[in-house]
């Protein structure tokens, strides 16, 4: 779905460009791993996991930069493009302004287990297999260094291991951030200059390389080599999104192709694949269209528009506006006679002044959906959230609707971030919870066909939806993930604590039943002089003879064979999405409790089944970082979890 949806950004990208209303170069796409619930820029990431954070990257980018027929072309390097893409922000940067902390002056203190688990892989997928052609640096410094003067970060890493082929652009004005804000090392704006440009920085998205790179050059700071290096990657990059001489396949794009029927079914596809059924007590949804010719829509986004498409909304009036809008009144006045009442002036809720609209709207319909959440006055770029409930009185507003409803009543929760619904999901009257994210354009028709069954429900949690008292026992600002004494950990993979929702979770209308068939039950790799046993911590646990081996010593090509059969045990076609985890042999101190290592989603029709095939690498799939930031591949036996199935299958490390 990415990858079709990504495509269709491109196609519009490439006629607002002949059109002369857009450029061929795009920052995007965002993918930090969240890993805190608090971060105001969650509306823009793709989750908690590394995995589905790069592998969303990669195709991101793919759907954006390639074009059809030369996605492999001998010499990569020159490449054409459709357009290019951007993977942003490089790197740990997830505070933006926290309690005193703001982005431009955060230090990210992050061990090199974390940085090489979490906060890399993302962008090493996005540049190896996404083969994107830039990567952005962020503001914050990451261990005392800002990131866009670090040549262990840039030149070392994704222009030397991982072989970007284009550029690397600095959020914008962070030189100068890291002369004013950092004051890092007391540099001049001239050292800053040179200094960014000997890391690798080839773009700066501010006035700084402009202003200060001839002077610093007659100082002696930089040399002129340095600089024409960095023009030598841009300006290729030009050439290759065809910006000189333009691109046949796509000089004939024009107006027809922006906003067009089949791309705005497409924004509404995506919103009805991201919706997560949370809750669906005595199967209230899908509600009966038959029965409910009335119905009440309540709660502060009961109108929504602008809301429904998150960070980086324009301005009506310019480009990048969407071709429409279908708010949740909209959605559900095609099913029904719409009475609609905010019950809040806005997300704040401040009072309860507009509350007795809303409970007669609710005691006078055959069905109530109350649509509440968060915007971005509470979650945005440059704004952290402080707490994990639902601002204001929108609780209270929930409760006193709910008690006053004659029929069903339908909780409808828009955020980025997870809240802390603890008394919806314990109240008997709200029969069910749908999270839709920020749904776009046409979320409110996704939405109402969603609660009336015109869709089946399929999407996941992308993040782990914590109690309100887990900002009591970390700052946002600590940046390790594993828990230690009282510090509960962060993400699945290391959360020791209780949830409101794990990671992944999401219900459906129909019932699965899932059977694996495993065809690799072993994996053996033979020593050799060249490849020697690595030791690995257990602890006071007993380890193996031979407890693990280093990555880069291995081809790594063997590969984990599996299927899994899905029947659909109901009477309503669904999609089943399956999450693949591995966990490590047991007793590895510090590893992950398991971590996502692929995923497939899969229509399977009313009372038939279907088979979902999986080959997983073992050196991918099976490997740990331990603390020393090595790549290991322990021995012993490894858990294959096929999601919340209750399916688990063991894989043996054998090395002889």
């Amino acid at each position: 779905m990415v990858w079709y949806f990504s495509q269709a950004v491109s196609t519009e990208a490439r006629a607002m460009f002949n059109l002369g209303r857009g450029g061929l170069t795009y920052w995007s796409p965002t993918i930090n791993v969240v890993r805190d619930p608090r971060w105001g820029r969650i509306t823009e990431t793709p989750g908690e996991d590394p995995f589905v954070v790069g592998t969303y990257a990669t195709n991101y980018v793919r759907g954006l930069q390639d074009v059809e027929g030369q996605e492999n072309t001998t010499d990569l390097t020159s490449r054409p493009l459709k357009v290019s893409a951007c993977c942003k922000h490089y790197t740990a940067y997830d505070v933006d302004n926290w309690n005193g902390t703001d982005r431009y002056h955060y230090d990210a203190e992050v061990t090199e287990q974390d940085m090489l688990e979490t906060f890399l892989p993302p962008f090493e997928m996005c540049v190896k297999e996404g083969d994107s052609s830039s990567v952005m640096c962020s503001y914050n410094r990451v261990n005392g260094i800002p990131t866009c003067a670090d040549p262990k970060l840039l030149n070392q890493t994704i222009r030397g291991e991982w072989n970007l082929r284009g550029y690397i652009v600095a959020d914008c004005d962070s030189i100068e951030v890291m002369v004013d804000d950092h004051k890092f090392l007391g540099d001049t704006n001239e050292e800053a200059v040179a200094r960014a440009f000997k890391a690798g920085l080839d773009l700066d998205c501010g006035d700084y390389y402009p202003k200060y790179g001839a002077s610093a050059v007659k100082q002696g700071k930089v040399r002129v080599e340095d600089i024409d290096r960095s023009l030598i990657f841009l300006y290729i990059l030009l050439m290759r999104v065809g910006f000189f001489d333009g691109n046949p396949k796509y000089s004939s794009l024009g107006k027809q192709d922006i906003c067009s029927k089949q791309n705005m079914e497409l924004a509404a596809e995506a919103a009805r694949q991201g919706i997560v059924l949370l809750k669906n007590d005595n199967n209230t949804l899908p509600l009966n269209k038959a029965a409910m010719s009335s119905l009440a829509v309540v709660g502060p986004h009961a109108n929504a528009t602008l809301a429904m498409i998150g960070n980086y909304a324009f301005d009506p009036k310019n480009p990048g506006t969407p071709c429409q809008f279908s708010s949740p009144i909209n959605g559900f006045s095609k099913f029904g006679m719409v009475t609609a009442a905010p019950g809040c002036v806005d997300v704040a809720c401040k009072n309860n002044s507009l509350f007795s609209q809303a409970l007669d709207a609710a005691m006078n319909s055959d069905a109530t959906i109350i649509v509440a959440g968060l915007d971005l006055s509470v979650e945005a770029e440059s704004l952290d959230r402080n707490d994990l409930l639902l601002p204001g009185s929108q609780t209270d507003l929930i409760t006193q609707v709910a008690d006053a409803s004659e029929g069903p009543v339908i909780l409808v929760l828009m955020t980025a971030g997870g809240v802390d619904i603890s008394s919806s999901i314990n109240n008997p009257k709200i029969g069910g919870i749908l999270w839709a994210g920020y749904p776009g354009q046409d979320g409110g028709r996704a939405i109402a066909e969603v609660v009336f069954g015109l869709h089946n429900p399929g999407g996941r949690l992308p993040i782990t939806w914590y109690p309100a008292d887990y900002v009591k026992q970390l700052p946002l600002t600590s940046m390790p993930l594993r828990p230690t004494g009282s510090y509960p950990g962060r993400t699945y993979k290391f959360y020791n604590g209780t949830t409101i929702f794990p990671f992944g979770y999401g219900l459906s209308y129909t019932k699965f039943n899932y059977k694996h068939i495993a065809r690799t039950s072993a994996v053996t790799i033979k020593l050799s002089r060249t490849i020697k046993c690595r030791d690995i911590d257990y602890g006071n646990n007993a380890k193996p003879t031979c407890p693990a081996l280093l990555i880069n010593d291995l081809k790594c090509e063997e590969t984990i064979l599996f299927d899994v059969q899905v029947q659909n045990a109901g009477a309503i076609n669904g999609d089943a999405v399956l999450l693949i985890y591995s966990k490590a042999p047991d007793g590895i101190t510090g590893a992950p409790l398991k971590q996502v290592v692929g995923f497939q989603r899969v229509f399977v029709a009313a009372g038939g089944n279907a088979m979902a095939k999986f080959e997983l690498n073992a050196c991918k799939s099976l490997g740990i970082v331990d603390y020393t930031g090595y790549r290991l591949l322990p021995s012993g036996i490894n858990n294959i979890i096929i999601g919340d199935t209750g399916v688990t299958f063991p894989v043996e490390v054998i090395f002889q």
